[in-house]
């Protein structure tokens, strides 16, 4: 089996070494060079022809952003983000995602050299991922991992969905994780102002939610904030997950409402989809709209069948515009995708199937 050949990009030696140990740690990668700049980078790319590269977001010379989109302009290839977990840290990061970055893992603040190891499951997993997505051209459209995988159950017990609805009130429901963030961006910033209240769940550490719910603002319509416990879900807003807690839409009085809780990761992720899509099938049922967007795992998919089953319906990202065919293509083989389109198509249907729900499909369903 060919190895996946990765070539590491960071001024600090320290983090050179650490990277190479946990990446030569797995037999089907191997590390084919180290960079101290992106001068050193760009020689070396031409030289030994990485599959792909591990970038730091900081660095002299020139930064990695900007190293970046000249790389993804002359020669696209899978690039993983190195990036720590601060304020400058996640907009430099949300920059790199937007330009065409994979992925990223974060670096911790404190002590590198006894906890970065800690992250090997996260790194590995990652490039392997990034050897196989799909690289989008400059100028084309186009998460924190735990240790157990518990499913929805862990934080929301399944029931069956409410027989009937004292509201009228739609709801979108979305979820995305590996190329989400960019995926997220083009899908909110083509729906109108007057569209239903819309929760996202996007695998992010809590340090870049806020900030990246404030890029999504800055380029939609809509309002768009990081969620709070107990704010109430309108028309015309979008409330992101933060990075920590899982997102629960609940009724109260005819209103639905962002419930925010702890616990322990779902499919390995917190916030998980499945927890937010179970929430919402229980409580909102066939008023509500499932989209699941492009993401590796399989996080998602059982919660999107299950707002299918309340008469929801609902939609998966297609392979060909996805950078990672995981969390939708897990629903469509699951059978709960009831479209499945390119990214491009995904507001426009939207728009469609809101203004024609038939709010009383649920009450024929149990009927």
């Amino acid at each position: 089996m060919k190895k996946i050949r990765v070539l590491i990009v960071d001024d600090s030696a320290l983090i050179r070494s650490m990277l190479t140990e946990i990446l030569q740690s797995d037999p089907q990668v191997e590390v084919v060079g180290a960079a101290h700049d992106p001068y050193d980078a760009r020689e070396k790319i031409k030289k030994l022809n990485p599959d792909v590269l591990t970038l730091d977001v900081e660095m002299p010379k020139m930064d990695g952003v900007t190293f970046l989109r000249n790389l993804m302009r002359l020669r696209p290839m899978p690039v993983i983000m190195i990036s720590s977990l601060t304020d400058k840290g996640a907009d430099v990061t949300l920059q790199a995602l937007e330009a065409g970055a994979i992925d990223f893992v974060s670096k911790p603040k404190i002590d590198v050299a006894h906890t970065f190891e800690n992250y090997s499951e996260e790194i590995l997993e990652k490039v392997k991922t990034a050897a196989g997505a799909k690289v989008q051209a400059t100028g084309k459209k186009k998460a924190s991992a735990g240790k157990e995988k518990y499913s929805a159950d862990k934080i929301i017990q399944k029931s069956s969905p409410p027989t009937h609805f004292k509201t009228t009130d739609k709801l979108i429901a979305i979820g995305a994780s590996t190329g989400g963030t960019e995926a997220l961006r083009d899908v909110i910033s083509e729906m109108p102002a007057s569209s239903p209240g819309i929760v996202i769940t996007q695998h992010i550490p809590v340090a870049f939610s806020a900030p990246f719910a404030e890029r999504l603002n800055k380029n939609s319509q809509m309002t768009v904030c990081q969620a709070t416990d107990g704010q109430q879900i309108l028309p015309g807003h979008a409330y992101v997950a933060p990075g920590d807690r899982h997102l629960l839409v609940e009724r109260s009085g005819a209103r639905f409402v962002c419930h925010l809780v702890d616990g322990e990761p779902v499919n390995r992720h917190i916030p998980a989809v499945d927890v937010m899509f179970r929430s919402v099938a229980q409580n909102v049922g066939a008023n509500a709209i499932a989209v699941l967007l492009t993401g590796m795992g399989a996080d998602g998919a059982v919660g999107m069948k299950e707002m299918q089953v309340a008469g929801s319906p609902t939609i998966a990202q297609d392979e060909r515009s996805s950078v990672v065919w995981g969390m939708p293509g897990e629903a469509v083989k699951l059978g709960a995708a009831d479209d499945v389109l390119a990214l491009s198509k995904i507001a426009e249907r939207l728009q469609t199937l809101y203004k024609n729900l038939d709010i009383t499909r649920q009450d024929k369903k149990v009927g």
